[in-house]
């Protein structure tokens, strides 16, 4: 079997004691193929030279993330467009709004994700959505910039079945990760009524790691107990879910 871990930070500094070993094990858990999001500016680097390290594993994404936007957005962004210039990237990301912690920088939120939506559709790639209690507000966005050139994934998705569904109509897919393995998270309920062709896994490392190791540092090696809870859930073989899931993320990503 062979798995995509869709969303993970192995660049972050809770790897730099045993990042060559993580990914080792990564590797031989047979979870193959790792996205890396972009945070801001400070995340660059490290990132791209995970990349460069594995180059036939690891793929950099470019963007960002809601919870780093500052007041002076306009530079941040240009950045990310000097960037998107400069290389080639899987995906733009992780974009999108968070308004868990923080509104004081909302409008500057929406500036950067209404800017890196256009950016995807001007590149021609698709985007990882961040939308912690903002789920509605993204879907939103993105249903008003929706022409058919924008395709993507929402990345850990905690919303309603009825935003799921409004999701896939638009053309995108879920983003699961340990999340589904945890009691009371209500995911399996969703997951139940949707086909799992709209599904891409992912473990969103450092955090969310899936039971039995919730509440630790969370790595891609753990996609497959991500990869069997949502077998249980459909009752599905782990072997379809693997090679579904994968498809879906391939077709999505594109080359990998």
């Amino acid at each position: 079997m062979f798995w995509i871990d869709t969303h993970a930070h192995l660049y972050s500094d809770e790897f730099l004691a045993d990042q060559q070993e993580m990914v080792k094990r990564a590797l031989d858990a047979g979870v193959t193929t790792l996205l890396l999001p972009n945070i801001d500016e400070s995340s660059i680097t490290a990132m791209l030279k995970l990349e460069a390290a594995y180059p036939k594993n690891c793929f950099a994404m470019m963007g960002l993330h809601p919870c780093y936007v500052k007041p002076d957005v306009e530079n941040q962004l240009r950045l990310v467009k000097d960037w998107l210039i400069h290389r080639s990237f899987k995906a733009i990301g992780e974009i999108g709004l968070d308004f868990y912690w923080d509104k004081s920088l909302a409008e500057q939120q929406y500036q950067a994700f209404r800017e890196q939506l256009q950016l995807a559709k001007q590149y021609k790639l698709p985007v990882s959505i961040h939308s912690r209690e903002a789920t509605r507000e993204c879907i939103n966005e993105v249903k008003s910039l929706q022409d058919g050139n924008l395709s993507g994934v929402f990345h850990c998705f905690s919303g309603t079945l009825e935003e799921a569904r409004e999701i896939i109509d638009l053309g995108f897919c879920l983003g699961i990760g340990g999340v589904v393995t945890f009691k009371k998270s209500g995911l399996d309920k969703i997951i139940e009524n949707i086909d799992l062709k709209h599904i891409v896994l992912e473990t969103d490392a450092p955090y969310l790691a899936p039971v039995p190791y919730r509440g630790k540092r969370n790595e891609s090696a753990y996609i497959p107990l991500i990869g069997e809870k949502v077998a249980d859930i459909k009752n599905l073989k782990i072997e379809d879910v693997a090679a579904i899931t994968s498809s879906n993320a391939r077709k999505l990503f594109k080359t990998l």
